[in-house]
């Protein structure tokens, strides 16, 4: 194999070589490698200086570095305290590669099925095997405490004094250990002696990297700024762009992860590479470029780096669902995407994943892959237990409306996970739902006092106003949440809800569209949106945004409810009674006593009732009933639908417990006084209640009190508003026409 100052060095071959990547990754740049290394180990400001010397072109440095270059280690970067094993052989027959001026050769087990190193002893003729089990064979575990060294062919084995390492990794040993246990004073302490006495880019790195997790985000941009480390070292700039992200100085993080993804024409030579289990760092800057996207409000092109970012690598789990929690992709999107991933080079672990990225995509529809997913994950890796299985059985619950189920789920893993922030919006909504305010005011107190940095803590303080209609308070504390976190799109919605509370439709509509705007694959703003504008029978617009919200979310119900509505309306009944039939097939798994459920089947009615089909409009109201018996709503559709076919005593009676239910309702009382002035001018026949109670009573008293039976009760003069007796006309049924509203 060439040497790696040779001309015409392939991207491919510099990614299996070189010492250098190795070098960017914080585990292989700590003293836990370092210890062993032999020679100085080569840094990236010594290789790629020498590689841009020889191609003379220093312009351009971020498009010119090549992704392989970029992507680091041969193994995966970790925080914990990891094992690597050194292996020796006598042969020199598989020698991958030799360090920079004589330093240690690194490469992978050919085995491939372990993060193990193969070193070279720094100017030595020990060699790799390629097997790692062959004769004479040396394993040295490295750890921060201890490292003993078996020997294969059984010669004992021995620990080594670490007073033998030298004085520079022992201090950069000490440097890891403090910052591994979060004592960054001392990491910090530590660090500024060995970059003073190395002047490495690894050691600036590692100082810069200690800054960043201090908090003091500037002195880390002036480190990297200065002596132009960040030419030299792709894991420089990627932290550089990290400070200056959450600096909030996005022009210049811009700046330095580049506008689009300069590492994309290398692909092909990218996915010839081994993986080593790790995330490679050029998904992590599509993910850095996506973040300053979204901060800058440019959610389209923020879209497409989220996507270009899980498409490089499917474990960037991060981007995954920044797409999926910032609702920048609609359902149909999301759904495409997942079936895009590349999940077959996760080798072994390619189901598992799949199945944990599916329970994060939406609940409204493709039911049954959620459902073989959630199997999986059960029965095959025993995660039956695990917070995110749990969590999509939550979502399921509450978009099924079984509030109830849905808390005593949320309120038991709460127990497990109290400030889960996966769980707690939904598990504020079904106590919103169930208008349990005592419980809401105990876990805003709770929150405000434990967790006030939250936006969640801020969200559940506002539902808790606006469930006991106290808007401008719930108003307030929605923008707070809002303005804590911009893409928390739940505080978004409340602060518009609280606008349409009040009546306040311009402002309500101003609201939702900004929501609409941040939140461009979400179907809710939208169909708002629609709501609002139809109650001001702004018939057109409300069609176009109910279009952008079926569009997003096809399958949920509400949005079908709310279109079958608008064609009603708009006299197209047909139109209208497909929606309502589409929406009520959708909430077959449904709580049938929710709000939504109630709705589709009264619209559905009304529909039909409006079609001339009365008998089918009254089939959907009594199968309702079986489990809402309360419903005054219901009753009184059911009383104007008997009246409709002549069933005048079923008509009172249903309208009667309208009344009994709430007595304020005025279309059941107009519909009831028509019922009772029809009911007095039929003719008694002898099965009328009347004539049966006239005739117990005459068998009661004595023969000689028998006398001529009763006269029917003289008619009304109602013959103005009847065509005949026992049948209303539509006009007399409801003065504006139609009786009830429909929902």
């Amino acid at each position: 194999m060439r040497d790696q100052g040779q001309e015409g060095f392939t991207p491919v071959q510099r990614r299996v070589v070189s010492p250098v990547g190795a070098a960017r990754s914080p585990l292989l740049t700590s003293p836990l490698v370092q210890k062993y290394a032999g020679a100085s180990l080569a840094t990236p400001r010594k290789h790629l200086g020498a590689s841009n010397s020889n191609n003379g072109n220093n312009g351009s440095l971020l498009a010119s570095m090549s992704k392989n270059s970029m992507l680091g280690s041969t193994i995966p970067s970790t925080l914990r305290k990891v094992s690597l094993q050194r292996e020796f052989h006598d042969n020199d027959s598989d020698v991958v590669g030799a360090g920079v001026g004589g330093g240690p050769r690194w490469s992978k087990s050919a085995q491939g099925d372990g993060d193990v190193i193969i070193v070279g002893a720094a100017g030595g003729d020990n060699t790799a095997s390629p097997t790692g089990d062959g004769e004479g064979l040396n394993t040295t575990t490295l750890t921060t405490t201890t490292t003993t060294v078996t020997s294969g062919a059984g010669n004992g084995s021995n620990e080594i004094d670490i007073a033998k390492i030298p004085l520079i990794e022992r201090l950069q040993l000490w440097r890891h250990d403090a910052w591994i246990q979060h004592l960054y004073g001392t990491a910090e302490f530590v660090a500024t002696k060995i970059y003073t006495m190395t002047g490495d880019a690894n050691d600036a790195f590692w100082l810069a990297l200690i800054y960043y997790s201090m908090g003091s985000h500037n002195r880390c941009i002036e480190l990297l700024t200065k002596d132009d480390i960040i030419s030299v070292s792709i894991v420089c700039r990627y932290l550089l762009a990290r400070c200056y992200i959450d600096v909030k100085n996005y022009d210049d993080a811009l700046d330095i992860v580049g506008e689009t993804n300069p590492f994309a024409d290398t692909a092909e030579a990218s996915a010839r590479i081994e993986s080593d289990g790790g995330i490679k760092l050029e998904s992590s800057m599509c993910f850095l470029r996506g973040k300053i996207y979204v901060a800058q409000n440019d959610f389209s092109r923020a879209k497409e780096a989220f996507k270009e970012a899980v498409l490089v690598d499917p474990k960037n789990f991060e981007a995954y669902r920044q797409l999926v929690d910032s609702h920048l992709l609609t359902t149909n999107e999301e759904w495409e995407l997942l079936d895009s991933l590349d999940f077959d080079s996760l080798g072994d672990d390619s189901i598992l994943v799949k199945s944990l990225y599916t329970l994060e995509l939406s609940k409204n529809q493709n039911q049954d892959r959620i459902t073989e997913a959630q199997d999986i994950l059960r029965q095959d890796y025993d995660l039956a237990d695990d917070i995110d299985i749990v969590t999509s059985d939550i979502d399921i619950l509450f978009n099924q409306c079984k509030f109830s189920q849905c808390l005593n789920v949320c309120e038991l893993m709460l127990k497990r996970d109290q400030f889960n922030n996966k769980i707690l919006p939904t598990y504020i909504s079904c106590l919103y739902e169930v208008k349990s305010s005592n419980k809401l005011f105990l876990l805003a107190h709770e929150l405000a006092e434990k967790d006030p940095r939250n936006c969640i803590t801020w969200y559940c303080v506002a539902t808790y106003y606006m469930l006991l209609d106290r808007i401008p308070e719930a108003r307030k504390y929605f923008s707070k949440s809002s303005i804590m976190d911009p893409t928390f799109a739940p505080a978004w919605l409340g602060f518009a809800h609280t606008f349409a509370l009040e009546g306040e439709q311009d402002q309500a509509i101003s609201a939702y569209s900004t929501a609409a705007r941040f939140f461009p694959g979400m179907s809710l703003p939208n169909l708002f949106l629609g709501m609002q504008y139809m109650a001001s029978n702004t018939l057109t617009l409300a069609e176009e945004y109910f279009s952008l919200a079926y569009e997003s979310s096809p399958q949920d119900p509400v949005i079908l409810n709310e279109i079958g509505v608008l064609k009603f309306k708009k006299g197209e009944l047909h139109k209208a009674k497909r929606y309502l039939k589409k929406a009520a097939e959708c909430c077959k798994d449904m709580e049938r006593s929710s709000k939504t459920v109630l709705s589709v089947q009264i619209n559905l009615s009304h529909t039909y009732r409006r079609l001339g089909e009365n008998e089918k409009a009254i089939k959907y109201l009594t199968n309702i009933l079986e489990d809402t018996e309360n419903s005054s709503e219901i009753y009184c559709s059911l009383g104007f639908l008997y009246l409709k076919t002549n069933q005048l005593q079923k008509a009172i009676d249903a309208l009667h417990r309208v009344l009994a239910i709430n007595p304020g309702n005025s279309s059941a009382q107009k519909l009831l006084n028509y019922a009772l002035e029809l009911n007095v001018t039929l003719e008694l026949d002898e099965n009328h209640p009347l004539v049966v109670n006239s005739n117990i009573l005459d068998e009661e008293h004595s023969a000689s009190k028998i006398g001529k039976r009763r006269q029917p009760f003289e008619s009304i003069n109602v013959d103005k508003k009847r065509n005949k007796a026992g049948q209303l006309t539509e006009q007399s049924l409801s003065p504006a026409g139609e009786a009830m509203d429909i929902e």
